[in-house]
Parts: structure tokens; C-alpha cells; sequence
């Protein structure tokens, strides 16, 4: 499904930012990326959404080269993959319900779809019971699966996990993380980036070690070793 071939990344000149990366994610994968902080993990997921584009080499979704698309192919690749963030990005003066909802009404759902699947999707979160509730009113392992539940409500085909437990105790964590593999198990692909050795170790899937810019282990069942 994504496919990065002899991929190089270079800002400004300098030393490259991702250098001749050759990485494939199969469809169902949970692949957790590890390494220190600068080690290219955030720009293999630029590089993924076309905010940046490859020096070198070539990202590939599906058998469609990424820099190919056009701006239209570009928007309907994006609505193919949810995104969670470390801080939750939730809407203040939104309840859970309508922080849900808005991601469907800017992908131009319908009002139908809207109200059958956002209790379902708070429902496969644990959260069905606190959907009139704003985010000042949830604790943070609650906002960061509202925040999952905003990126799985249009069913997108891959979702990443962009350091999502990074400002989480050791319980919401956990919870976070039994979440993400529920997903998984659903069939969707999860992509999740994170320094915390306890979460790769309790997903024990596939884990991609990167250094300055290389990958420099691929295991597919994996423990976190630097």
C-alpha cells in the first residue's frame, strides 16, 4: 500500500533529512517507528501527506507515485488516511459529538451519515456515554480518543499515530494503545511514531528503527532497542 523507493530528503542544502530510504507498508500492517528525536521520522509522514516532496526517489501509495497526483487525486489520497497528534487538537467550543462530526462535514458527508456513524464510532472508543461532554470536561486520555474517533470516522484506509500517547499517564496509555490495536485488528493500517518503549513493546508488531535519516532495523515482531 505505501512504498518509499530510494527516498533522500535534503532541507536547505544540508545533510539529508531521510536518505535513501526503501521501506514498504503492507494493507493491515501496525508498523511502530522508532528512534531519537531527528532521527527522519516526521519526514517519512510529510513526505506521505505530499507536504513535502522527495529530493530523491519516489513515495508511492498503492501503484500511484505520490508527486504524480494532481491537486483533486492529492485531496481524495488525504481523505484515505486519519491522523492523530501528540496534543489532540480538539475544538474547544465543540461537544464530542460535533468535534466527530465536523470531520465528516468537511469531507461533505451527509447529515444521514453523519448521525449514524459518529455515535458508532465514540462507541468503538469508549466514549458513547460522553458525547455531549467539551473537551474542558474530559480528561486527557478521553480528549486523545476523541481525537481518535475524529480520525477514524470517514474509514480511512491508514492511520497514523503521530507520538499520540506522548502527553498521557501510564494508564491512558495503555488504554490508548489497546485502542489502536483494536483498530488494527479491524483491518485498518496504523502507522504510529512514538518514543515510549512500553507502547512498542505491548503492541509487539512490526517496529522500524531510524537513525540520522536511515532505517537501520526493520523487525516484524519487534521490541524497542535503539
Amino acid at each position: 500500500m505505501i512504498y518509499y523507493d530510494k527516498v533522500s530528503k535534503y532541507y536547505n542544502g544540508g545533510r539529508p533529512a531521510v536518505e535513501n530510504i526503501t521501506l514498504g507498508i503492507e494493507p493491515g500492517e501496525f508498523v511502530s517507528l522508532v528512534g531519537h528525536s531527528g532521527a527522519g521520522k516526521t519526514t517519512l509522514l510529510k513526505l506521505l501527506f505530499a507536504e513535502i516532496h522527495p529530493t530523491e526517489g519516489s513515495v508511492y501509495f498503492g501503484s500511484r507515485d505520490i508527486g504524480d497526483l494532481s491537486t483533486k487525486e492529492l485531496l481524495a489520497l488525504r481523505r484515505n488516511i486519519g491522523t492523530i497528534f501528540q496534543d489532540f487538537r480538539l475544538l474547544p467550543t465543540k461537544n464530542v459529538y460535533e468535534n466527530v462530526a465536523f470531520a465528516m462535514e468537511v469531507a461533505g458527508k451527509g447529515d444521514d451519515d453523519i448521525k449514524a456513524d459518529v455515535p458508532h464510532v465514540l462507541e468503538l472508543v469508549g466514549l458513547a456515554d460522553r458525547m455531549w461532554d467539551f473537551p474542558k470536561q474530559l480528561s486527557g486520555g478521553e480528549q486523545q480518543r476523541v481525537a481518535i474517533a475524529r480520525a477514524l470516522v470517514n474509514q480511512p484506509d491508514i492511520l497514523i499515530a503521530d507520538e499520540p500517547t506522548g502527553n498521557l499517564d501510564p494508564i491512558n496509555t495503555h488504554d490508548v494503545v489497546q485502542i489502536l490495536k483494536k483498530i488494527n485488528d479491524l483491518g485498518t493500517t496504523v502507522l504510529l511514531t512514538t518514543h515510549n518503549k512500553m507502547v512498542v513493546d505491548s503492541v509487539g508488531r512490526r517496529v522500524v528503527v531510524m537513525d540520522q535519516g536511515r532505517v537501520v532495523r526493520d523487525d516484524k515482531h519487534g521490541r524497542y532497542t535503539l
